[in-house]
């Protein structure tokens, strides 16, 4: 039985939900999308149809929170549907590639822009060392204070977006249209790959959302308020970002959003002026401390729940009895974070992300199949997916094909991942044979 507080609700569900999606990637990877599609609309149909794949997403997700509200999350999903060795590598690739490393990218990226703010004379690394320490020590202070620090960001967050949009709307002297040219890209093969190898920055943009599940054991009434949370969350972020895109291609133009890498930064500055640029660093800072907040208050649950199953170090599974939280778990990923920041190798780990997480993606909602056929007659669910199995489906075929683009795109980088991935197989048999 778990030692963990129950003390969040559907408002904090939702905020990190929310907060698991938007970092830093609206802001900047829309240039990438914009270069492989140069329509308007198609620009604008990629972001709609990235928020479709999150969407369908939340719904399965929402199905499995209600019928398995279980410590850890997507973890407990993959271990009931298939074996506790698939979990494990889940949890594994989790703390080595996903999570861990794409929070030490983010904190080097708030570390960037926050100095752009300040003009403090300071190095990236030291900064981002100071914010990833800050942040395990509050969540360590218990569920309550890093939620209400999650959530106190995340709505930071949503103003400071909201302002981008509203002055991107008001204060554009020549918007530039937006079906001008829909129809000038050929329809061909070439179109297609492009769509693909644009599909893969948008995935990323739109990923972690389904880290909110990893809280199911801190939620009051997780079958609801997590089922709830993920759609209201999922749904909210499909709009803040599509108004973003809009935004960008109302202001600089599909070839303009293509030519530049900072894209919030010059619409703002195309809009309102030299203050654009201090107002997007600002954004984007708050934006992506809100991100690695998340990632602290989530990620640690799994890691404590492979240590509750015997497949990890038993101190990680250690849960303070004044605080109710498993302090060594959120310190080891805090630890390992700023290893990986002061390493320099983040970007090279943010590679391998998309190919393994597909991976997981596509096989938890494969998972709510095997839960269903094994539903008893007696069995009561709250929430079930809209038009399944088709949509269940459609959103697994849609993880597999990132999964071919992101390799199509990033074929070493695609390897690299998987192989680590493979690499906790002797790693799971080895903690198994220690448990026995």
């Amino acid at each position: 039985m778990s030692k963990l507080a129950r003390r969040l609700g559907l408002f904090d569900a939702t905020m990190i939900v929310m907060g698991g999606i938007i970092g830093s990637g609206i802001f900047i990877n829309p240039y990438i999308v914009a270069r492989q599609l140069h329509s308007p609309l198609l620009i604008l149909g990629a972001w709609a149809l990235g928020g479709w794949i999150a969407l369908s997403g939340g719904f399965i997700w929402a199905e499995l929170a209600a019928r398995r509200p279980q410590l850890g999350g997507q973890y407990a999903y993959l271990r009931e549907a298939y074996h506790p060795s698939v979990a494990f590598i889940y949890g594994w690739t989790l703390l080595l590639v996903t999570q861990t490393g794409g929070m030490a990218a983010v904190a080097v990226t708030f570390a960037h822009y926050f100095l752009d703010v300040t003009h403090l004379d300071l190095a990236d690394g030291w900064i981002a060392v100071i914010v990833l320490a800050s942040l395990t020590l509050i969540n360590c202070l218990g569920v309550r204070s890093g939620s209400t620090t999650q959530n106190l960001l995340m709505s930071l967050k949503i103003c400071a977006i909201g302002g981008l949009v509203i002055c991107g709307l008001a204060f554009t002297g020549q918007p530039h249209a937006i079906t001008a040219t829909a129809m000038e890209t050929p329809r061909s093969w070439d179109l297609l790959k492009a769509a693909g190898a644009a599909l893969t920055p948008i995935a990323f943009s739109y990923g972690g959302w389904q880290t909110s599940s990893f809280m199911s054991a801190e939620l009051r009434d997780p079958g609801r308020d997590l089922t709830r949370g993920l759609l209201i969350g999922v749904a909210g972020v499909v709009i803040l970002y599509l108004s973003v895109n809009f935004v960008y291609l109302r202001v600089l133009g599909p070839d303009a959003l293509a030519a530049t890498t900072t894209p919030a930064s010059t619409a703002m500055q195309v809009a309102i002026g030299s203050r654009g640029a201090a107002l997007t660093a600002i954004a984007i800072a708050i934006s992506t401390l809100g991100f690695l907040s998340q990632g602290m208050l989530t990620a640690p649950r799994v890691y404590f729940a492979m240590a509750e199953d015997g497949l990890f170090f038993r101190r990680v599974a250690y849960v303070s009895s004044r605080t109710q939280v498993p302090v060594v778990a959120i310190a080891l990923q805090g630890v390992l974070a700023i290893v990986i920041a002061l390493s320099g190798r983040y970007e090279q780990i943010l590679n391998y992300v998309i190919s393994c997480d597909f991976i997981f993606f596509g096989l938890t909602a494969a998972a709510l199949f095997v839960f269903r056929k094994r539903e008893r007659p007696d069995e009561k669910v709250g929430y079930l997916v809209p038009g399944h199995p088709w949509t269940t489906a459609l959103f697994i075929a849609a993880s597999a094909l990132i999964v071919a683009g992101t390799v199509y795109s990033h074929p070493k980088e695609s390897l690299i991942g998987w192989l680590l991935l493979a690499f906790g197989i002797p790693v799971y048999l080895f903690w198994r044979r220690r448990a026995a």
